[in-house]
């Protein structure tokens, strides 16, 4: 669905983000002097702000029921919001539909053949900030004009038309968003599928829902090319007739071999010198040249300019060392699979991790399981779920594999995991759960661990080649 579309239709949006705001603004460029009426489904101090903008058509409720939803034929939600709440439902059996601004973006972007040129968008349960991030980076590198949008910090909504239009987009997309771009009609020049682990099964309903959800950007959105990583189970049995597919962690394409990069047989360069947090970055690295050399890119030309890259914040992100303890924030952690894989990084290393957050029900045991082999020094547990993840690991404690700590808040955790330290080591924010009810969002929590450690949260936030370049 287009935005002209919504013409003569009762109109919703639920939900008064950024991504909310993005759609306020793309639709009132979009209408002329008569503004289309719009009701926003907000908070009640969101409903004060938007009061306040003077947009007569514009009227704010702050009970979004089955009742009142249904009372609309389209409402575009944002991508928090899941479709799947009983209140949704009800609505959607009525009638309504239900639409991200992903899709508006997607639908607006679609060319006679119905793909949305020079589109390569990244999804994954965990890595695709950064391959994102870089497939922008190596974009530019190439001389190419390019956007990095999406789910990483900047909504489509917001770069809709700009002027001169880039050269390509490097869209990154969460589980949330997957589904929208099946929905607006328009396919994906390029589709990148890093990897699956469970992940916001809260959100989906439940772990194969989010698979089908996440894999609808290559099934049902059937991309011209279609990247995926042949060392996921979940993706590997993969067929998609409607879609070119390229593999990447498989030998005759581009892989690793330690820590080597190979295409083919063909050695390209140690990937020890890219400014990569971890092997499983690395790894990724793999998809973005994968990604390169289907748009008809030199991507073994490319690739040492991965050296430049400006890792992003609270992603295994190196904040500096106090008093002989360095501080690393990754902050955005909200698995076990990516905890375990962030201290897979300081294997060896003198290790304190701080676990936990809101509680969505993931399994802890394989992460319990794995650590047993290779423990850490120290572990601190917080947050909601941080009870259970304690009780979990307090076996490895009384065998005196790891030492174990609760804490009732960030200051709390950081102060527990200097004292178990003692002066030497690494704290290691990775919670493996998201940061609700204590923070607004990831970002907020990386910022506060940052400013307790003692680093300057400002200059630690910023992501790099955000918007257009």
């Amino acid at each position: 669905m287009r935005i002209s579309q919504l013409e003569g239709r009762r109109v919703a949006l639920w939900g008064w983000g950024r991504e909310g705001r993005a759609a306020w603004r793309a639709i009132r460029r979009r209408e002329s002097a008569d503004a289309l009426p719009l009701t926003v489904f907000c908070t009640e101090a969101e409903a004060v702000e938007i009061l306040a903008l003077g947009d007569a058509a514009l009227h704010p409720q702050t009970e979004a029921t089955a009742e009142r939803l249904a009372a609309f034929d389209v409402v575009i939600k944002s991508p928090g919001i899941s479709p799947y709440r009983p209140e949704a439902q009800a609505a959607a059996a009525r009638g309504t539909r239900f639409i991200g601004g992903t899709a508006l973006w997607f639908a607006a972007h679609g060319d006679a053949d119905g793909i949305a040129r020079n589109t390569i968008c990244v999804t994954g349960t965990k890595g695709k900030s950064t391959t994102t991030a870089l497939l922008a980076h190596l974009l530019r590198a190439a001389g190419h004009r390019t956007a990095l949008a999406g789910n990483i910090g900047l909504p489509l909504l917001e770069v809709l038309d700009p002027q001169p239009p880039p050269d390509y987009w490097a869209i990154e997309l969460s589980s949330y968003q997957t589904r929208d771009v099946a929905d607006s009609g328009a396919r994906p020049e390029v589709a990148v599928v890093l990897n699956l682990f469970p992940e916001h099964l809260d959100w989906h309903g439940g772990q194969a829902c989010y698979v089908e959800d996440k894999l609808a950007l290559v099934t049902a959105a059937r991309p011209r090319i279609a990247v995926l990583n042949a060392a996921d189970p979940q993706l590997a049995p993969l067929s998609l007739p409607d879609s070119e597919v390229r593999w990447f962690n498989r030998a005759d394409g581009w892989h690793l071999r330690g820590d080597d990069l190979y295409r083919g047989d063909t050695f390209v360069m140690d990937t020890t010198v890219a400014p990569l947090p971890g092997r499983h970055n690395r790894g990724n690295l793999c998809a973005v040249l994968a990604a390169l050399e289907a748009i008809g890119e030199d991507a073994a030309a490319l690739a040492p300019a991965v050296r430049d890259f400006r890792p992003l914040p609270n992603r295994l992100q190196m904040l500096g060392t106090r008093d002989g303890v360095a501080y690393v924030n990754d902050s955005i952690s909200t698995t076990p699979y990516a905890s375990q894989a962030a201290l897979e990084c300081f294997a060896g290393q003198r290790v304190a991790i701080l676990l936990g957050g809101h509680d969505r029900g993931l399994d802890w045991d394989d992460f319990a399981a794995r650590i047993a082999a290779h423990p850490p020094h120290a572990v601190v547990t917080m947050g909601a779920n941080g009870p259970r993840i304690h009780a979990l690991l307090e076996p490895l404690a009384r065998a005196g594999a790891l030492r174990l700590a609760a804490a009732r808040d960030m200051a709390q955790a950081l102060a527990q995991a200097r004292e178990l330290l003692q002066g030497e080591g690494v704290v290691l924010l990775s919670p493996g759960a998201p940061s609700f009810g204590q923070y607004a969002d990831y970002v907020a929590r990386g910022r506060d661990f940052a400013a307790l450690a003692g680093f300057d949260p400002e200059r630690i936030s910023a992501i790099a080649g955000l918007g257009i370049a």
